[in-house]
């Protein structure tokens, strides 16, 4: 396909039934943030007191065995979610139906975690609602590439970086004006489901038709939901490696507690003030960045500097982490870090659904991608341990700090918006003319 002919794709004049991009961006961004709430908020504190109140001393062993199991099942059911929603031909939406079936359900899930009492429970409990929600979230990023205009995924995807930062914000908030556990829980539950609820009444999601000749779900199938082949689909490829290594380096905030107290011997009682303030400080410039930077993406019609710049920007703050000489030092490079991730969650998304080889499987192919995500959860806790033996934090920062620049140097390969046929980059898919990539909606 040449480069005018891709340029055509891209302004390709959409149906009726698509939602007015106002609207959608509300879908968008409703469903993310009710999702991120309940999965989120638990994370990052609800679990943590009630794996307490179960386990005693234990807990932290207890919260390692939950979450550990509960990633693993976001990382098969997202994949799953993604292909089993494209394939869907329900009357309500192939989207619709699994933003309202996991947001519902993933409600009800995270009430009953109020009611558990063994670990055990908790942990079965919280895989099914890692389940529920991967359902939710798979659906709401195949809008990305179902309804999105090209010229318009930066802004969107913006604001899906700002549900990302402002989620977790609403449920701590939430429930730290709630005393008792119960009714904690039952607060991030009723706010997820109500969010998800707004979102499918926003959403307009005509029935999904299927191919002639295109096959049902069986075992085959549904095997073929976590691969698809880097060869065949070269700019899916790098895509994909963009995104695990400038993730990966952007996962180092998990030490943060962990380096002020052996780096700069900041006593235990006073760790969790500063490393909130980190917290606080980081995601306001997210918030903040993502949305302005998804602005002037779609304004300059330009998306791989951006990213270039997240990859580079958080080498450059993971370097001054390395050598911090002081505290100060070390927020000043997580305000490096907290605007080049704003950079990166606002822009790569809408870059990542450039090169899906089809909209036929965009909710299958973007979940793959979203795998990008959750491997170096798991990735850089593995490697920590051998790196901070091998040089301390000094060594791990700079390893990370690597893989940022290695990302950064990636997205080069990649072709600029608009020139998707262009034979400088890597083409969307080897001996064949791509398709579509979406339909894209009316403005209003």
């Amino acid at each position: 396909m040449s480069r005018s002919d891709d340029i055509d794709v891209a302004f390709e004049t959409p149906g009726p039934a698509a939602t007015p991009l106002p609207r959608l961006v509300g879908v968008i961004l409703t469903s993310n943030m009710g999702a991120l709430i309940a999965l989120l908020t638990p994370l990052q504190l609800l679990l943590t007191l009630h794996l307490t109140r179960i386990a005693g001393p234990g807990a932290a062993a207890a919260f390692g065995i939950v979450t550990g199991f509960g990633a693993l099942f976001a990382l098969v059911a997202n994949p799953l979610a993604g292909r089993i929603s494209d394939r869907t031909a329900a009357r309500f939406g192939r989207r619709r139906t699994w933003i309202l079936t996991g947001g519902v359900s993933g409600s009800l899930a995270v009430f009953a975690l109020a009611f558990t009492t063994e670990v055990w429970q908790v942990a079965l409990v919280w895989c099914l609602t890692q389940t529920l929600f991967n359902f939710q979230q798979a659906a709401t990023s195949a809008l990305l590439a179902d309804q999105v205009p090209p010229l318009r995924r930066g802004t969107v995807s913006g604001f899906v970086g700002f549900a990302a930062a402002a989620g977790p914000l609403i449920g701590l908030t939430a429930v730290s004006a709630i005393a008792a556990p119960v009714a904690q829980w039952a607060a991030v539950a009723v706010i997820s489901l109500v969010l998800a609820i707004v979102a499918v009444l926003l959403l307009r999601d005509p029935q999904h038709t299927r191919e002639p000749g295109q096959s049902g779900l069986n075992v085959a199938e549904l095997a073929k939901s976590f691969w698809l082949n880097p060869w065949r689909h070269p700019a899916f490829g790098w895509a994909w490696a963009v995104r695990f290594l400038i993730t990966c380096a952007y996962a180092s905030g998990t030490y943060n507690a962990f380096f002020l107290i052996q780096r700069f011997g900041v006593a235990e009682a006073d760790v969790a003030g500063i490393v909130l303030g980190l917290s606080l400080l980081s995601v306001a410039l997210l918030a903040v960045t993502s949305v302005i930077a998804g602005l002037v993406s779609d304004r300059l019609r330009r998306q791989k500097p951006f990213v270039v710049a997240a990859g580079l920007l958080a080498a450059a703050g993971l370097a001054g982490m390395a050598f911090a000489p002081s505290i100060g030092f070390v927020f000043l490079a997580t305000a490096a870090i907290g605007v080049g991730t704003g950079l990166f969650f606002s822009i790569d998304s809408a870059m990542c659904v450039r090169v899906l080889p089809s909209s036929e499987n965009a909710g299958k192919d973007f979940a793959i991608i979203n795998m990008a995500n959750t491997l170096p959860q798991s990735f850089v806790p593995f490697i920590a341990p051998f790196l901070l033996g091998l040089g301390g934090y000094t060594a791990l920062y700079l390893v990370l700090a690597v893989l940022g620049v290695v990302g950064a140097a990636f997205v080069l390969r990649l072709p600029e918006l608009g020139r998707e046929g262009d034979p400088r980059w890597a083409v969307i898919t080897r001996g064949k003319v791509r398709a579509p990539a979406a339909v894209e909606p009316t403005a209003v």
